[in-house]
């Protein structure tokens, strides 16, 4: 629920004279809270978005470092709306942050209902227009944030990088993979190509105008540096299943690296194109490998030696 202090610290950050009704969205992942939307009067809002974050304790708390892995990721999250969104464009389009409060239990965050901005609809699959629409969204992220330190964000962005993953690294039962893990690790930290990741830029999280022609995307807790092409696989996995992103990549990547293209050109036109493109495409399938690596850990079980995955992790270990 939402309590007086949240209510009056609403009404402070969107000068609403009070918050009329809270409606439940949905409750955050592993118990860590709530997400509303709060009905306002007397605002220039008649609506804004609450995300209310509460610690669990006790048996509710789960392994000690999925739990600070957490906890740093509401962190992170309030970083990035303090400091980074404001830098973002039309062309990636993000919430508005009206507030947020950290204490001792938790987070609030008041955002942006971007419902009533004009994305109001969410998709569950996606025609091949809808998704170059989210690639194009991602390379005006990345080049819009190359070559920047992520001050207050996560040193490498996304939830599956290697360092977070040695519970799942362990129960890995694919030998070749577990020992290479490291050195997939390694080539795409070693890229001289850095920027910001979204992190988590999976379909759910892109918000789609009526027309399916706009998006902007929710959900920074995994906001951090890392290479352009991290978000481009976990998009592209996310949208399709594997035999349509091996028969798509080449017709998606290209229209992601053309927007890469024209964004650069907007945002950092002295940056050498093709060496990022050349650096990018060559990491495109270690990217792949890598949260591949992630979910046969995270969830043993067989997986088809001839699958686009398998397969794929074959050729990127053979070349390590």
């Amino acid at each position: 629920m939402v309590d007086k202090a949240l209510s009056d610290f609403i009404c402070e950050k969107t000068h609403a004279t009070r918050v009329a009704r809270c409606d439940l969205i949905q409750s955050l992942w592993g118990g860590y809270g709530q997400l509303f939307r709060c009905h306002l009067d007397g605002a220039a809002h008649s609506t804004v978005i609450v995300k209310k974050v509460h610690w669990p304790h006790g048996s509710k708390r789960e392994s000690n470092l999925s739990h600070k892995r957490k906890v740093r990721s509401y962190q992170v999250e309030i970083n990035w709306y303090k400091k980074w969104a404001p830098s973002c464009d039309s062309a990636c389009r993000v919430p508005l942050c009206f507030g947020e409060h950290s204490h001792s239990d938790g987070i609030w965050l008041v955002l942006e209902d971007l419902d009533s901005a004009g994305f109001a609809h969410r998709r569950h699959s996606v025609s091949d227009a809808e998704a170059r629409v989210c690639l194009s969204w991602l390379a005006h992220f990345h080049a819009r944030f190359l070559g920047e330190k992520p001050e207050g964000l996560w040193k490498l962005g996304t939830y599956w990088y290697l360092d977070t993953r040695p519970d799942e690294l362990k129960l890995m039962n694919d030998a070749a993979l577990r020992a290479g893990a490291p050195a997939i690790d390694r080539a795409l930290r070693k890229s001289t190509w850095q920027t910001l990741v979204h992190g988590d830029a999976k379909l759910a999280n892109f918000c789609f105008s009526k027309d399916g022609r706009e998006v902007a995307a929710v959900d920074f807790q995994y906001v951090g540096g890392g290479v352009g092409v991290k978000d481009v696989a976990y998009l592209i996995g996310s949208c399709y299943t594997e035999e349509s992103s091996e028969r798509l990549e080449t017709a998606l990547l290209a229209h992601y690296f053309g927007e890469l293209r024209r964004a650069l050109l907007l945002y950092k036109p002295t940056v050498d194109f093709l060496a990022l493109e050349t650096d990018w495409r060559a990491l495109y399938p270690v990217a792949w490998v890598d949260f591949h690596r992630f979910l046969k850990g995270w969830s043993p079980q067989h997986w088809d030696p001839q699958s686009y995955s398998e397969r794929l992790s074959r050729l990127v270990l053979a070349g390590l």
